[in-house]
């Protein structure tokens, strides 16, 4: 058995018994050819059809992984699909894979080739389609915003193609001072997806780098092929740079239209939609500036009319004339006041007059200037009755007009 053999052959190798290579590789085609035939599908990239040759020798290519084998099959065998198919086509190949020793090479020998037609390959993009779909790669809340004047775009396009013309003249005629950092590469064939992917991914680790606009100027579904294959469309969605794409015109839609973070219809459309344009941009400005304008001398003129609204009105017209009423009123009701004050004045001094009268009329003295007298006892008590006083006493007089002294004769009436 092989494998024991190749079992064996690890057990018994070592850095002082190791074996040739050309025996590792007569072991390995002794397990290749073990193995039975395969279906595998990739693109022609070369064909060669020698005359009188039985022998057709062609390149299978898968361009997603830029990986190659080389292919063998006899002339009859070739000669049913020889005009349908040609270089860059895509085909199907029923082959059984072979090793040859000497070389250390693996090729396939074919026995059958089966084009793929448009049909087929649109239902496989449609299951692509509905697969990256479902991971959420299409969706619209994953997709970044384009600034609104990038000051570099990485541009991915063909080397001296029509897409780069347009982009950048039109780009350059809408904003002059536009900045492009271009990377050229294959837009088309077995050498497309790698070269795309790794121009996308280098201009998306460029800091300086707004945005990056993969281009092309449209082609038949074939030629679109490259812009819907998967690890591309992978390599897109996780661009932390917008990406933008100008792949075709307005009827094709790889899926790479789907997973940018802006579709352009073309070219031309892409450059439109990265930059503004100068003139529109200074019309603004300029609409901005007189409508600004506009608002200021509006708020002007209510201000001003406003104000002379103001100055109209009577107190502004006459602003002596509200001092002179209040001085008329502070006048009348000073006047009112000393008229209170003066009626008060003359009620009190009625009353006082009545009450002096008659607290004259009542007073002592005034009972003293009728004749009357007040005698007083020596320690100043008053006299008031006769049995008060003794024969031979001294009374103080008291009368209206001073006071003498008296002394008591006779003692009181018995």
């Amino acid at each position: 058995m092989v494998t024991d053999t190749l079992a064996v052959m690890a057990v018994n190798t070592s850095a002082e018994a190791p074996i040739p290579v050309g025996e590792v590789s007569r072991l390995i085609g002794s397990w290749i050819d073990r193995l039975g035939a395969v279906w595998v599908e990739g693109q022609i990239t070369q064909l060669s059809r020698r005359p009188g040759a039985g022998v057709v020798f062609l390149t299978l290519r898968d361009p997603s992984y830029d990986i190659s084998l080389t292919v063998t099959c006899f002339r009859a065998v070739f000669d049913r699909i020889a005009d349908t198919v040609s270089e860059g086509a895509r085909v199907v190949v029923h082959a059984k894979p072979e090793w040859y020793a000497p070389r250390g090479q693996l090729s396939l020998r074919a026995a059958e080739i089966r084009p793929v037609g448009v049909g087929e390959l649109l239902a496989r993009l449609e299951q692509l389609k509905k697969a990256l779909a479902a991971e959420g790669l299409f969706a619209a809340d994953r997709k970044k915003r384009l600034p609104f004047l990038p000051q570099l775009i990485g541009l991915v396009c063909g080397r001296a193609s029509a897409a780069e013309r347009d982009v950048l003249e039109n780009a350059r005629l809408r904003w002059p001072a536009v900045r492009f950092e271009v990377r050229n590469v294959a837009v088309q064939g077995v050498h497309a997806v790698p070269q795309v992917i790794e121009a996308v991914k280098e201009l998306d680790t460029l800091p300086e780098v707004d945005v990056i606009v993969v281009a092309r100027g449209g082609g038949s579904v074939e030629d679109l092929l490259p812009f819907s294959d998967e690890q591309l469309v992978r390599a897109v969605a996780a661009c932390r740079t917008p990406v933008v794409s100008a792949i075709g015109h307005e009827p094709d839609s790889p899926l790479l239209d789907l997973v940018a973070d802006l579709r352009a219809s073309t070219p031309t459309d892409a450059a439109k939609k990265i930059v503004p344009d100068v003139g529109e941009e200074l019309m603004r400005v300029q609409q901005l500036r007189e409508r600004a304008l506009r608002s200021v001398h509006g708020l002007l003129d209510r201000e001003e009319r406003g104000l002379a609204a103001a100055l109209a009105r009577p107190c502004m017209r006459e602003p002596h004339r509200m001092v002179d009423e209040r001085a008329e009123r502070i006048t009348a009701v000073l006047e009112r006041a000393r008229r209170c004050l003066g009626h008060l004045l003359d009620r009190a001094d009625s009353e006082l007059s009545h009450t002096q009268a008659r607290v004259v009329a009542l007073s002592p003295a005034a009972t003293l200037r009728r004749g009357y007298a007040v005698l007083q006892h020596p320690d100043g008590s008053v006299v008031r009755a006769a049995d008060e006083v003794t024969e031979g006493e001294e009374l103080r007089a008291r009368v209206a007009e001073g006071e003498f002294r008296a002394r008591v004769a006779v003692g009181p009436a018995e």
